[in-house]
């Protein structure tokens, strides 16, 4: 990973460098401190007075310039706004297209204005996050607090820009009235819905949407879908993106998404019934459900090396294999074989190819989107979610084709398997392959981890400037060291080659929010998978009931996202949200016990509502923390960040399926009990390592 100091030094205006934010002299700082502090020779106070007031100054300069550049620009703005006024009193072609140069070459300066704030401001989020890392202090959420919200707030200028946007809409409006002259003078106000199709007005457009272009519900959503984006884009990698970028492509992605989310699910309701249609216990529907997540462990490993050189081929794997998996599914009931149902999962774990889902939108879909399609993966992720149960619920038939049996606990495997069979086809005919040319030569800077937008902290206006955006990498500790050599530099940045040197690279934080991170897959995993032998055995629901539970809670994802990604988040640290969380999900288990004599469906339903949902509010400020943590060794290759979290969250599942059949050995009054004592256990020791860790560092 480039070290920023050094992208921007490269990036910054000649004639403007004196007035950058001094990155390096802070760094130096930063380190001073730290060895200071170490030595006893500096309180705390004294670093804390000390180090705002140096980013006061930075500040401070960063904005007088930039209000002296709007007042250049407004100037010159002003000087051909009365050039225009003589025109149109003697209108002449050639002087209304030199008018339109000038109002381009005003538009080319703004745009080395906005890049000058938007450089200047991830230079001022990371050394708050490098200051934090180092001393250990949270000071960042004190510095913007008192800045941003006091009257005479520099902070304002660079996060809000508004000065800027005036500038823009002058320009825009000017232009606008130039346009092709035939005639007609309406300004750009009358007609909104008509844009202005000058080239400079794109890129200004384009320029403002790099700082602002995600709304806070988009953010929270993309934190879920753990998708890297990276800080301070080169245009020529803008480019590319934008050349490998085809929209039939992207759809074909987020619908395998869908897909295996429907195919994950739709089993559920129904896995009990299979189970003892074929002799075994109901309780076996854990293994039956497991299975596939048994799969997933190993596919993910080799479904993210695969994407290092194709998207294509594994898509086309993953198909084929989903669709062999539905048909030992469906077949196994004919065949009377619990064994031919458990390969058949297996089968469809393997066809896991989410990995590859967020590589080729971390790879192939262009900045500007990137967000919007981070959103998609997860609102297709939940979608299927809710989908699946809901499918199964209508499946409710019985009858025979030839000798192949169709009802409800065969038709799921029948109709995804003619569901993969179709994308197939679809996707020979419509995917294209971007290029690959380049992976080959240089190490992927791709993951499953998250990273905010170009500058993420613009987009939450004045109440969260400047913390640490939704997926945000750390800088790599090597960043800190300028001595030493540029082989062991380089060396140093190398992604982890193994599980077990990327496991060697985690700190006790990082090793907390993936201990959360298995605590709430584990919660989840026992709520969804017990439900149809629960509901059954206390209720007596039929298939139909629980098809009808399940996909209300799948539901409930995306409107707790607008909640919690345009309001709590706003209002709230993700440290508080986190630790709340946690806290509101160990309730819920407690709540879902049985301890009186009649347990009943308000009960059972209530706590499981409060469970999930709680859950998925843990899931994605979790991610968004984790990706915070994690050694930027961890944002690239194969063995990354992004895969790890997969693999603890898919080894609770498996946990979690494999305790619901061994406790259905003791019968099926007991089941719910015992299944939930672990997950009491696990909130309880979750809820202690999240106070532990982040006490120690206040």
């Amino acid at each position: 990973m480039v070290e920023f100091g050094k992208k921007l030094k490269e990036r910054q205006i000649d004639e403007w460098r004196r007035y950058y934010i001094n990155y390096k002299l802070m760094k130096k700082k930063v380190r001073q401190y730290a060895q200071q502090i170490e030595a006893g020779v500096l309180e705390r106070r004294h670093v804390l007075k000390d180090f705002s007031r140096m980013l006061d100054y930075q500040i401070e300069k960063i904005v007088l310039f930039l209000l002296e550049q709007q007042g250049l620009l407004a100037r010159r703005i002003a000087q051909l706004d009365e050039w225009q006024k003589e025109i149109q009193q003697q209108p002449d072609i050639s002087q209304i297209t030199e008018l339109r140069e000038a109002y381009r070459a005003v538009g080319q300066d703004l745009l080395k204005l906005l890049y000058f704030v938007e450089i200047n401001a991830v230079g001022l989020r990371k050394i708050l996050k490098k200051f934090e890392k180092r001393l250990g202090y949270q000071f960042t959420n004190y510095y913007v607090k008192t800045r941003a919200n006091h009257p005479y707030s520099q902070l304002q200028q660079v996060f809000k820009h508004v000065g800027l946007g005036a500038v823009v809409g002058a320009i825009s409006r000017n232009l606008g009235e130039l346009q092709d002259r035939q005639g007609s003078y309406l300004s750009i106000y009358d007609q909104p819905s008509l844009p202005v199709q000058d080239p400079i007005i794109r890129s200004l457009n384009a320029a403002v949407d790099r700082l602002t272009h995600s709304t806070n519900f988009l953010n929270f959503l993309a934190q879920h879908a753990f998708i890297i984006q990276e800080e301070l884009p080169a245009s020529t990698d803008e480019e590319a993106a934008d050349q490998k970028y085809h929209l039939m492509s992207l759809l074909l992605n987020l619908g395998n998404t869908f897909l295996y989310m429907v195919n994950t699910y739709i089993i559920v309701p129904t896995a009990d019934d299979y189970a003892t249609s074929l002799g075994a216990a109901a309780t076996v529907c854990g293994i039956v459900i497991g299975a596939m997540a048994v799969a997933q462990i190993f596919s993910s490993v080799y479904f993210s090396a695969w994407s290092n050189k194709s998207y294509y081929r594994p898509l086309i794997f993953s198909s084929i294999v989903l669709f062999l998996g539905n048909i030992m599914y469906a077949l196994a009931y004919d065949l009377n074989s619990i064994g031919v149902l458990l390969v058949g999962r297996l089968f469809c774990g393997l066809g896991s190819a989410r990995a590859v889902n967020r590589r080729y939108i971390s790879d192939c879909v262009p900045l500007k989107i990137r967000m919007q399609a981070s959103a998609g993966f997860v609102s297709a992720s939940a979608l299927g979610m809710a989908c699946g149960p809901a499918l199964a619920g209508l499946l409710q038939f019985n009858f025979k084709i030839y000798k192949f049996t169709v009802d409800q606990n065969t038709l799921p495997g029948w109709v995804m398997a003619a569901a993969w069979l179709v994308y197939l086809v679809w996707l020979c005919i419509s995917f294209k392959e971007p290029s690959h040319d380049d992976l080959e030569e240089n190490v992927p800077n791709v993951s499953n981890a998250g990273e905010p937008s170009t500058i993420d902290v613009l987009e939450k206006g004045l109440k969260q400037p400047l913390l640490a955006s939704s997926q945000e990498k750390p800088e790599d500790e090597d960043d800190d060291q300028e001595d030493g050599s540029e082989e062991a530099m380089q060396e140093s940045r190398l992604p982890a080659n193994s599980l077990q040197s990327a496991y060697r690279l985690l700190t006790p934080s990082v090793k907390v929010q993936l201990l959360i991170y298995f605590m709430l897959k584990y919660v989840m995993e026992i709520l969804l998978s017990e439900s149809s032998v629960i509901t059954s055995y206390y209720f007596h629901w039929r298939t139909s009931s629980v098809s009808i539970f399940l996909a209300c809670l799948g539901l409930t994802v995306l409107p707790v996202n607008v909640i919690v990604g345009n309001y709590i988040s706003n209002i709230f640290q993700d440290r508080q949200i986190l630790l709340a969380s946690e806290v509101v999900v160990c309730i819920g288990v407690l709540f879902s016990f049985h301890l009186v004599s009649k347990y009943t469906i308000a009960q059972y339903v209530s706590s499981g509502l409060i469970m999930f949902v709680s859950a998925e509010v843990l899931e994605g400020v979790n991610l968004s923390l984790l990706s915070r943590v994690m050694s930027s060794r961890l944002s690239k290759g194969t063995y990354n960040g992004g895969l790890l979290s997969t693999e603890a969250g898919t080894i609770a599942r498996v946990v979690a399926d494999g305790t619901i059949t061994l406790a259905g050995y003791l019968g099926e009054s007991r089941l719910l009990n015992i299944t939930l004592m672990p997950s009491l256990f696990l909130c309880i020791i979750s809820i202690f390592a999240t106070i532990r860790t982040y006490n120690s560092l206040y």
